[in-house]
């Protein structure tokens, strides 16, 4: 990347945290809201219960919305990479949680996505894009799924899967890896968004994480967090294929609320 041609933005955005894999950002009347020149990106969340605990984990759900648009009209450019960093008082748990591979629905439809590999859904949600039909341009949106994947290098994967019929039927599936990391943040998980079909941009994801399954007796939640801090954020950094390389990168908080047990 060519830091020269590239705007580089690093706001701290005091709204609502969802921290999970480009895909669980969400909508609300307090929504972040971040411009570079033309281009806009809407971004908020929540998760459910705030009132966690201090010392130990309990289960979450996550759930997000993100739109790109220009203030010009028309589609924006396309997102090019994700990278997310997730907060120190999450965790995910794979244990005992069936995995999916891209080779089993790389070329599935939603509905046989979700049916061959239903055991390890951990989320959903949509994406929308612009399309070109002809010479007009033309907007779509398709239901998301978001798998549990195999472990790669040791670190744990999920699976965004998308299959869209306009304007010709095809499936989008991709890897997603999440590295376990130490600092502020626990999780790295990074994406590289794929070319869509006919010139698409994608510019709109919502979706919910809340997959809670049976282990050995015990009850279980893909994530968890507790509350140390009083707050869980997650840092996101956007890389978009205009001209200008632009990159919007800014941290995203949510109040939590710490009980002693």
């Amino acid at each position: 990347m060519n830091m020269a041609r590239s705007k580089l933005l690093r706001p701290v955005l005091l709204v609502a945290f969802v921290g999970t894999l480009a895909l669980a950002l969400g909508g609300g009347a307090n929504a972040a809201l971040v411009k570079v020149g033309t281009l806009v990106l809407r971004a908020d969340g929540s998760f459910k219960p705030t009132h966690l605990p201090r010392g130990s984990y309990a289960p979450i759900a996550l759930f997000g919305r993100a739109d790109i648009t220009l203030t010009t009209g028309g589609p924006p450019p396309a997102l090019q990479e994700v990278n997310l960093d997730f907060d120190r008082d999450g965790r995910l748990s794979t244990q005992g949680l069936p995995k999916c591979s891209l080779e089993r629905i790389r070329t599935a439809t939603t509905r046989q996505a979700r049916n061959v590999c239903g055991d390890a859904i951990i989320g959903e949600g949509f994406v929308g894009a612009w399309f070109r039909d002809g010479e007009t341009r033309v907007k779509g949106s398709a239901p998301a799924t978001l798998f549990n994947g195999p472990r790669q290098n040791g670190d744990l994967t999920a699976i965004g899967h998308v299959f869209t019929d306009f304007p010709s039927p095809r499936t989008y599936a991709v890897l997603i890896p999440i590295e376990k990391t130490r600092g502020a943040y626990a999780y790295h998980a990074h994406l590289d968004v794929p070319q869509i079909a006919d010139d698409g941009v994608l510019t709109h994801i919502d979706g919910k994480i809340s997959r809670r399954y049976r282990y050995r007796g015990k009850d279980r939640s893909y994530v968890s967090a507790k509350c140390t801090a009083g707050v869980l954020r997650v840092h996101g950094h956007f890389q978009f294929a205009d001209e200008d390389a632009t990159i919007i990168d800014g941290s995203i908080e949510k109040p939590c609320y710490p009980e002693s047990r």
